[in-house]
């Protein structure tokens, strides 16, 4: 979040980097939305942080297709981050950070990257055209969430409770041409098939 003790210099500068985003993304057709920092939650156990940004508005999904005019309006100094609407434009596939290092690695190494995100909760998001499924081999996994119909994700440079969302892989790099979803999904099944390998050759070689 925007830490108080930040001088003002840095906050103004934060938000004019935040704004440039967003106004940035909308003119290309993304489906940016206004991220606020959500209330903290109580729950036992709980350090009463907040988990990740949330929509300023409860109205969201009327807001998804603005123009970038109109975005830009919603960026002011109550507009804490970045959001993007899936389901749409693009989905997200959401996984843990090992997980995403071996499916990057499988992308590069057949010369097709996508956008990837790094959250500073350790959770990675790897962009691509809408989908219509998931496969089952990431489906069932508990530490792989998909974000397509009635879902969003935080963008850059969006803050969370301790770091900053970041890119891995930008857009640009794409060509801002998302890869298929069917392809990022083959990857991310290959990368969960070679989870065990490391251990399976240290074992032999033992």
């Amino acid at each position: 979040m925007l830490d108080a003790n930040w001088p003002d210099s840095w906050r103004n500068a934060f938000r004019i980097e935040l704004r440039a985003e967003a106004i940035g993304l909308a003119w290309r057709g993304w489906p940016v939305l206004p991220g606020a920092t959500p209330e903290p939650i109580t729950a036992e156990g709980d350090d009463l942080t907040w988990r990740r940004p949330v929509p300023v508005r409860d109205d969201w999904r009327e807001l998804v297709g603005s123009h970038a005019h109109e975005v830009a309006s919603w960026f002011t100094d109550r507009t804490h981050s970045l959001l993007v609407a899936t389901g749409t434009v693009l989905d997200a596939v959401e996984v843990d950070q090992e997980l995403g290092k071996r499916a990057a690695r499988l992308l590069r190494a057949i010369g097709h990257p996508a956008p990837i995100v790094a959250m500073p909760n350790g959770r990675w998001l790897f962009l691509t055209q809408p989908a219509e499924h998931m496969p089952a081999e990431i489906a069932e996994q508990i530490s792989v969430q998909w974000h397509g119909t009635d879902s969003y994700i935080p963008l850059p440079p969006s803050p969370f409770q301790h770091g900053v969302v970041h890119w891995r892989v930008k857009p640009e790099v794409c060509g801002w041409q998302l890869p298929p979803a069917a392809e990022v999904q083959d990857v991310l099944v290959r990368a969960l098939a070679d989870e065990h390998a490391p251990m399976l050759v240290e074992s032999t070689a033992a």
